[in-house]
C-alpha cells in the first residue's frame, strides 16, 4: 500500500507540469493569437511524451542515481511535499520550477535520513539554474538583434507568415524539452527505485500532463504569455527560440533546469531590446524570489517531515 503514495505524488506533479508548463511552451503563441488554447494543448501533450521518449535518459540518470539513493520513504516523502508545493503554486498563477521543487525534496530527505548526498553533482545542478535563464536572456537578445539586420528587411506580409510558422515551431521545441528536462527529472527517482519501467512511466507521465494542461493552463498562461512584456509574433520568436535553445543545450548536458525561468529568462532579453520601460520588473522580481523560496522550503519541509516520522518509528 506504502508504494502506492510515490505513484500518486507522481501523477499530481505530472498533472502540475500539464497546468504549468503549457504556458512555457505555447502561452506566447496564444497570447500573440497564434493559436487557440484547445489545440495549444493538443500539440503540447504529443511534443512532451515524444521528449521524454527520445531524450530524457539523460536527465533521469541525473536525478534519478546521481544525487543520491532513494528509498520508499524518502521516496513518497520528497514526491508528496513537490506535489503539494507545485499545485499550490500553480493555483496562485506563479509559474513554479518542478526542477527546483523535487530536487530540494530529495535532497532534504536524505540530508535527514542520514544518506550520502552527491554535493558535486548538486552544484552542478544549483550552478545551471543561476546560469540557463541569463543564458536564455542572452540567447533571446542576440537572436532578436540578429532578427532586426535580417529577417526586419522583407516585406511585412513575408515577415508576419514566417513568424507565425517560426513561433509555433518553437514552442513545440519547448514542449519537447519539457518531456525531455521537466517530465523526466520527476520520473528519474522513481524508475530508478524500480517501482516501474521506463515506458508505462513515460506513457502515465505524459497522459497526466496532458490532463493537467486541459484543466488548469489558462491560469498561468495569462501570466507568462502577457504577464512581464507586451509580445507580438516578432518579439515572442526571440525570447521562446532563445529559452528552447537554452534547454536543449542543457538537456544534453543531462542538467534538470527550469523551463520555466528559461522562458522569463527569454522574455525579459527581449524586453531589455525594447527598453526597460517594457518589462514588468515587479512581476520579474516576485518570480525570482519564488525562484529561490520553491527549492528551501520544498527541502526544510521534506527535511523536517523525515527527521518526525523516524522519531516516532
Amino acid at each position: 500500500m506504502a508504494e502506492l503514495i510515490p505513484y500518486a505524488a507522481c501523477i499530481l506533479i505530472a498533472f502540475g507540469i500539464g497546468s504549468n508548463d503549457t504556458s512555457n511552451a505555447l502561452g506566447i503563441c496564444i497570447g500573440t493569437g497564434i493559436i487557440k488554447l484547445r489545440k495549444a494543448v493538443l500539440l503540447f501533450g504529443c511534443f512532451v511524451l515524444v521528449g521524454i521518449v527520445l531524450q530524457g535518459q539523460r536527465v533521469i540518470n541525473t536525478v534519478g542515481k546521481g544525487i543520491l539513493e532513494v528509498d520508499l520513504s524518502i521516496l513518497s516523502v520528497s514526491l508528496s511535499i513537490s506535489a503539494i508545493l507545485i499545485i499550490l503554486s500553480n493555483w496562485k498563477k506563479l509559474p513554479l520550477s518542478t526542477t527546483q521543487v523535487i530536487i530540494g525534496s530529495l535532497t532534504g530527505s536524505g540530508v535527514a535520513s542520514g544518506i550520502d548526498v552527491n554535493l558535486v553533482s548538486l552544484f552542478k545542478i544549483v550552478f545551471s539554474w543561476i546560469i540557463s535563464p541569463l543564458t536564455a536572456f542572452v540567447f533571446a537578445f542576440l537572436i532578436y538583434r540578429l532578427m532586426e539586420k535580417t529577417l526586419s528587411r522583407l516585406s511585412l506580409f513575408y515577415i508576419e507568415r514566417t513568424l507565425r510558422f517560426l513561433l509555433l515551431m518553437s514552442g513545440i521545441l519547448v514542449a519537447y524539452n519539457t518531456g525531455a528536462n521537466e517530465l523526466a527529472t520527476v520520473l528519474g527517482p522513481v524508475i530508478y527505485s524500480g517501482l516501474i519501467s521506463k515506458m508505462p512511466s513515460f506513457l502515465l507521465g505524459a497522459s497526466f500532463v496532458f490532463l493537467g494542461a486541459v484543466l488548469l493552463s489558462n491560469r498561468v498562461i495569462e501570466t507568462v504569455g502577457k504577464g512581464i512584456t507586451a509580445l507580438d509574433p516578432y518579439s515572442g520568436f526571440a525570447a521562446q527560440l532563445g529559452a528552447g535553445s537554452c534547454v536543449l543545450l542543457f538537456t544534453f548536458l543531462g542538467m534538470p533546469i527550469s523551463t520555466t525561468y528559461c522562458i522569463i529568462g527569454g522574455i525579459s532579453g527581449v524586453g531589455m531590446v525594447k527598453g526597460m520601460k517594457t518589462v514588468r520588473t515587479d512581476l520579474i522580481k516576485r518570480m525570482i524570489f519564488n525562484w529561490a523560496l520553491a527549492p528551501s522550503v520544498a527541502f526544510l519541509s521534506c527535511y523536517t517531515l523525515i527527521r518526525i516520522l523516524r522519531y516516532w518509528s
